[in-house]
This record gives C-alpha cells, structure tokens and sequence, in this order.
C-alpha cells in the first residue's frame, strides 16, 4: 500500500465511531423511496458539520456535494443510497410503514458519509487531482409504484428512480466516472465480488377497468376486473415458454387492488409490474407479447385495461478496468485473495445501471449481510465489514483513479466506451418507454380492437 492510500485508510479508520452511529440511527429510522426525508436531512447536518457545501434536491430527498483538490482532472462521484424496502414480517420494520432497510442502503450511506470525513482530514487530497462529487441519493427500490407515478402526474418526478432522476436534474453533468458498493453476503474471507452486471427493466402500471353488479344479485350485469386481471395472468404466463433464456427475461406482477366489497363485482383492480431483461430491445419484444396477453385477455372478458410503461433502468454493465482498480484497493486493504470475480449475470435491477449507460461505473458487493435480502431475516451481521470496509476502499479506490495526474482515471475513460454518448441520447432512449395506452376499445358491436405495440426501438 502506498503513501496516499495508506492516508486515506487510516483516514477513514480515525472516522469510525461516525460511520457506525450513522449505521444504527438509519437502521433505526427507515424510509422507502422519495420518502427519505428525515434520512437525508440527518445525513446532511452530518455532511455540513464536515463542512461541505451541499446541493440539495430540493422537492424529493437528496444532496450531493463536490470536493476539488485544486488541481485539473477528471470528476469522480460516489455514490450511496438512501432508501429502504417494505417488509411487513420483518422483524425490525417499521410498524406503521412497513420500512425496514433489508437490503443494507443504510450502510451505504453510512459509507458515504464516512468517505466524506475522511476527505475532509487535513492533507486527504494531496497528491490527488480532480475532483470527488458525494451524492446521497434517493429512490434505488421500485416500489410503490402507484405513489410515484401520482409524483410523476404532478411533476414532482420525472422518472421513478433516483439515479434516473438526478441524472434528469443534471446532478451528474460534468462527472466522468462512478461507483458505489453494495452490502451482500460473501463467502468467508472475501470481502468484494464483482459480476458482469445486472438485468435492466421497464415499469409496468397495470388498470383492468369493468362494471360493478351486486356480485350474488346480478352478476350476469357486471363485467369481471379481477376475471379479466386473472386471465391476464394466466396468459402472460403461458408465454414464459417463448422466452429466450439468455436474455433473462422477468414478469412479475402483483394486484395492489382486487376490489373493495365481496359482494359487488370488482370494477377496478390495479397491478404492478416490471419486465426485466438483459437489454432493452429484448425487454421492449418481450413487453409487446405481455401487452398482447393483457389486452386480450380483457378483451375476452368484455372489459378494458390501462397500461402505463414508464423507463425503469437500464441494465447494469459493470466497467472492467474500473472494476479491476477498485479490486486492487480492496486486496491492498484486506488481501490478495479477498476480491471475487464472477461472470455472473444478475437477474435483478438497478438505477446505477443508468449510470454506468453514460460513463464508466461499478457496483460490487461487499460482505457484511446474513439472511435473504429483501427477506424477513436479513441483518447485518458484521458492521465493519458492511460500512468501514467499504468506505475505506472507496476511499483508496479514488486516491488510485486521481493520483500520479489521474494516469488510471484518463486510462478507464480511454478505453470506455458506454452505451450511449450523452445523458441526452440516453434520455430520449428510454423516454420512448413513456406511455400511456387504452389496449382495449369497442369500435363497434361485436368488435374489440387491441392496442399493445410498444414503441419502435
């Protein structure tokens, strides 16, 4: 390890009692997605007392803050998220809102504040050029998708998720790289994993619209909502077969109302969904068949259906060269052997995958967690492996990007080549996902007409 990382280990080491307070207060105090407003507010006093100066989002939760070093070179931004999931048999939720960080963004942020102080420490930046944007930022689960689609209708939100959002806002012009780490469970002795990346998605609001009739009286008066939603799902999965496997394809709805009196006929019942996918060509050829199946299913129960798409993320492409110097700050800090390789594809979602769309970024896991994430019995089983790790890593990590004139940072953006060329070809990329459709109409007696196209890629 040499001089400058060394510094910024110790560093992050003399901030650890601030790391694990931050831990245990946010554990303590969680919040879903656009809702983290006592969690940002907390993070920011903690921020300002280090003396930064912060630019807050304003009307949703989340900040960021720059720290120069005074010397030209490329940007670089760590990230850490804010929000929790709802996990109603979690032990430790929330008993009025269900929150319960059961995928371990509180130690995220905790990481990300604990970098912060270690920045701030007298002498943290010599040797380094360029420049460090901190940003705690909102949003990262897809959940309550009714709630942010009402933010959205009232033009609070452009987008669902927060990277997405502050990508939208502008937070990330001028930033040339990005990374985060991510709490999970390793094996013993490993302390960061790295995999190819991660599925990408599109959000699906879902609205089955029929006729309420008393439901034992006259039932042959109504048209069946639930009926048609079940259908729909029957459907859709009679297409799973018609799925290539490599591209990883997920439809996994839930009804978030199924009516609201057991003895009328369900008028109006709503779903939830994503389709997931390792591209967004075979999510949008995947998402036709699925609108096709929606559509005619209510069609064939005399009813109608509402679908609204909305961009969710773009699949996560973890950057190899990036990934390899982070991998480097880890084994110089924990081992030669600490750091896994995978060629693993996940299956799941993440916003930062519309980073890594625009510049060079890496999202690994770190180890620290127990039990299922997003399940009933995780927890945190190791606080230093979950927060002090990974903040001293990150912090190593940017002192190998922005040393020696930033030779590594200029020698990743080199060799990057993301999959768009600018936050505004990405933009207008996935806005095509945007849309609201009636599927069904009934142009005429004895006539349904089905709308499901999705829109050209």
């Amino acid at each position: 390890m040499n001089e400058i990382s060394k510094r910024l280990s110790d560093s992050v080491l003399r901030c650890e009692n601030l790391i694990l307070d931050a831990e245990a207060h946010i554990w303590a105090h969680p919040e879903p997605g656009y809702r983290e407003w006592n969690t940002s507010a907390y993070l920011a006093e903690r921020f300002e007392d280090l003396g930064y100066t912060l630019v807050k989002a304003g009307d949703i939760p989340g900040f960021y803050a720059d720290l120069d070093t005074g010397r030209p070179g490329p940007r670089l931004a760590i990230l850490g998220e804010l929000d929790s999931l709802i996990v109603w048999n979690h032990p430790e939720h929330d008993p009025e809102t269900g929150a319960v960080h059961a995928c371990g963004h509180h130690c995220q942020s905790a990481t990300l504040l604990g970098v912060a102080a270690a920045l701030k420490e007298p002498g943290a930046l010599d040797g380094l050029c360029g420049s460090i944007r901190l940003m705690s930022v909102p949003a990262e689960e897809l959940i309550e998708l009714g709630y942010r689609n009402e933010l959205k209708h009232k033009g609070v939100i452009r987008y669902y998720g927060g990277k997405v959002e502050f990508i939208a806002r502008g937070y990330f012009d001028g930033v040339d790289m990005a990374m985060m780490i991510h709490t999970g469970n390793l094996p013993e002795g490993k302390t960061l994993e790295f995999n190819r990346g991660n599925n990408g998605c599109i959000v699906k609001n879902i609205t089955f619209h029929g006729t309420a009739a008393h439901a034992g009286g006259s039932p042959q008066r109504g048209r069946n909502a639930l009926y048609a939603a079940n259908l729909a799902l029957d459907a859709v999965n009679a297409l799973r077969e018609t799925f290539v496997d490599e591209e990883h394809i997920r439809f996994h709805p839930i009804i978030t109302q199924g009516g609201t009196a057991v003895n009328s006929i369900p008028d109006t019942v709503r779903m939830e969904s994503y389709v997931r996918g390792a591209s967004y060509e075979c999510i949008s050829d995947a998402n036709r068949k699925i609108n096709r199946a929606l559509a005619a299913a209510a069609a064939a129960m005399d009813c109608r259906v509402t679908l609204e798409d909305a961009p969710g993320y773009q699949p996560l492409n973890n950057d190899p060269a990036l990934a390899e110097v982070m991998a480097e700050a880890m084994r110089q800090i924990s081992g030669p052997d600490s750091v896994i390789f995978t060629d693993t594809w996940s299956k799941g979602s993440t916003d930062m995958g519309d980073v890594s769309a625009i510049m060079p970024a890496v999202h690994p896991h770190c180890s620290g967690a127990q039990g299922l994430s997003h399940g009933a019995d995780y927890a945190i089983r190791d606080r230093n492996l979950a927060c002090v790790l990974p903040a001293r890593c990150l912090a190593v990590t940017a002192g190998l990007l922005l040393e020696n004139g930033a030779a590594a940072a200029r020698r990743i953006l080199a060799g990057a080549h993301p999959l768009f060329p600018s936050k505004e070809a990405y933009l207008a990329a996935i806005d095509r996902f945007d849309r609201t459709l009636d599927a069904v109409d009934y142009p005429s007696e004895g006539t349904a007409l089905l709308r499901f196209a999705d829109p050209e890629a």
